[in-house]
């Protein structure tokens, strides 16, 4: 396995210093979260063919993930598209000043690939390992992930249809809005879950769990719902929002 981390190690390194220079090149390190959920993918088939064996297990989970990173990059794609460097980046940027190159390669992209080289390794482990029969535990972890799909695709399908119509100081509060600040995210940690769940069916597979662990401590902890909500905490409507919905896990809004 450690052969198998470590080529798929230098594989990332190679697709994150490609993003790193189109991101120079256009003066904007928004596009390290494009590549994001298609380095997955990246991973996923480079392990399939280097490694597998191409049984169900495998060609079910790499099509997991294509899944997943593909709609998750298009989304991205298509929301990020003219708009300019995100916050989050820019304050980087003018943070670093003259250092911005070497600290944008360390601390975006390659600590991204870092992140994306753990969580991935559900996947490495599923697809360089035979495993049990294909079972339960695969048809679970199936159905958890389809689950978590559902939710991240239709939480981002409906945050983008209120963007077009919003007023300024507005906060998206409906449909799975009204039960989670942010069910996108919750529904990507989620799809993480049940990959874990199918590697659960190879011999050392409750190490896997690193993957959805981590994914979930970033969104919930690190990168996701602490920069949105530092973004809009001051705007009235969202400190409302604040004491009726949960920030993560999905349940029925406090009453005030």
């Amino acid at each position: 396995m450690a052969y198998v981390i470590l080529f798929n190690a230098l594989v990332v390194v190679a697709y994150m210093s490609a993003f790193f220079v189109i991101g120079t090149a256009k003066k904007d390190n928004s596009v390290v979260d494009i590549g994001w959920g298609a380095g997955f993918v990246v991973v996923a088939f480079f392990t399939l063919f280097v490694y597998g064996e191409f049984n169900a297990r495998q060609i079910i989970t790499t099509t997991l993930i294509t899944f997943w990173g593909t709609r998750l990059s298009t989304h991205i794609f298509r929301r990020n598209w003219g708009r300019g460097e995100d916050f989050r980046y820019l304050q980087m940027r003018e943070k670093w000043g003259d250092k911005v190159l070497v600290r944008s390669f360390l601390q975006i992209y390659m600590l991204q690939g870092f992140f994306m080289l753990i969580i991935s390794y559900s996947v490495m482990l599923i697809n360089s390992h035979s495993g049990r029969e294909f079972g339960l535990a695969d048809i679970l972890g199936i159905l958890i992930w389809a689950s978590g799909f559902a939710v991240e695709s239709i939480a981002d399908a409906q945050l983008k249809a209120f963007v077009k119509t919003k007023k300024p100081g507005e906060v998206m509060t409906g449909g799975l809005w009204r039960y989670s600040r942010h069910p996108n995210y919750f529904g990507e940690a989620v799809q993480w879950w049940g990959i874990f769940v199918i590697a659960l069916s190879i011999d050392g597979g409750l190490w896997a769990i690193i993957s959805p662990i981590t994914i979930t401590i970033l969104l919930r902890f690190v990168s996701g719902v602490p920069y949105l909500e530092r973004k809009y905490r001051d705007y009235p409507a969202f400190k409302e929002y604040l004491k009726e919905t949960n920030a993560f896990i999905p349940w029925f809004p406090r009453k005030k």
